[in-house]
């Protein structure tokens, strides 16, 4: 059994160069593309692209009305909840009625 023997540089570098013209022979050798296929590909990969742009569109516009929905209920929550301003008048009513609820109440 012959024992192990370790690669030159040399040896290292010409195994890859052999390597590269192996792959480069291969990848010569394929058949070129076709102009008809290839113009096929690039329109599937513009209507790809253009389905994709349109959804990210509706995506958006979802995402922006329903930010737009968020704010009005907030207002309308913050409406709701900020204290009823009564005027003058209307209090004056409220304490009238309550005076008048507490005179029937003891019986004058």
């Amino acid at each position: 059994m012959p024992s192990f023997k370790n690669p030159s540089f040399q040896d290292r570098v010409a195994s890859a160069a052999q390597a590269k013209k192996r792959a480069l022979d291969q990848l010569l050798a394929k058949p070129p593309i076709d102009p008809a296929i290839l113009a096929e590909r690039k329109a599937a990969q513009a209507a790809r692209e253009e389905a994709q742009a349109k959804a990210r569109e509706e995506k958006k516009a979802a995402r922006e009305s329903e930010k737009a929905e968020q704010r009005a209920q907030a207002a309308a929550r913050a409406a709701a909840a900020a204290p009823a301003v009564s005027t003058e008048e209307e209090k004056k009513a409220a304490r009238d009625a309550r005076y008048a609820a507490r005179k029937s109440r003891v019986g004058r």
